[in-house]
């Protein structure tokens, strides 16, 4: 089990330095203006808008980078930071998720591979880890152990791949922000370089998330393969 807690102290500072560092860089562009003077909802609203979508709200949400979009309910939720606020940061993940709004509009594949996958990865997160630990104590003394233990790296490996299918939706989202930001003149060149540092480290945190999960499923399955 060392390796097991190697790999997850490694990427938990890694994940820590990330997310730090996103934390800065929202703070940086949270003061850099937009000469527009439109807020995070109004930009939403307006991407929206011009993309004729009609059947989603724009909402406000409590808390700090909590901003994401919800297919099901159709409405793109923007924190507090976000929602009114009148700045490069905001209007980058503002743009960001209404990304994702027009993405499930263009019905674009990967979101839609994320959107079937996201039950059965719902059940998988709260179990696999269980059923690996049951399996790796099970295997030390019967074969039947190595069974739930590979039934745990399916369930993980469901999540890993969750998390790899993510990593195209987020970076097509923030492409197709950035483009009309940039298109329809919504910010500056000097805005739209900080909107594209913001979302640059936003989209790090999935890709930590998804090398991480993957080291850990090859962890498992070695060890699966080494008890087998």
């Amino acid at each position: 089990m060392m390796g097991y807690y190697v790999i997850a102290g490694v990427i938990f500072l890694v994940s820590m330095y990330v997310s730090n560092k996103l934390k800065s860089k929202f703070k940086q562009y949270s003061k850099v203006h937009l000469q527009n003077g439109m807020s995070g909802a109004e930009i939403a609203q307006q991407m929206l808008n011009d993309h004729g979508i009609s059947n989603v709200k724009v909402i406000s949400t409590p808390g700090m980078l909590t901003d994401h979009y919800n297919p099901a309910k159709k409405t793109v939720n923007l924190s507090e930071g976000v929602y009114n606020q009148r700045n490069a940061a905001a209007a980058a993940v503002a743009a960001h998720e209404v990304g994702h709004a027009v993405q499930h509009a263009d019905a674009y594949a990967w979101l839609g591979m994320r959107s079937k996958l996201v039950p059965v990865v719902s059940i998988a997160s709260k179990f696999s880890q269980w059923v690996i630990m049951a399996g790796l104590v099970l295997s030390v003394t019967s074969s039947f152990g190595n069974t739930i233990l590979l039934i745990g790296i399916i369930l993980f490996g469901a999540g890993t791949l969750f998390s790899f299918i993510t990593l195209p939706v987020e970076y097509d989202a923030s492409n197709r922000a950035l483009a009309w930001l940039e298109d329809n003149n919504i910010v500056t060149q000097q805005e739209l370089k900080g909107s594209k540092d913001a979302l640059k480290w936003a989209a790090r945190t999935y890709v930590v998330a998804a090398i991480g999960s993957l080291a850990t499923l090859l962890y498992f399955v070695s060890v699966y393969l080494g008890r087998d």
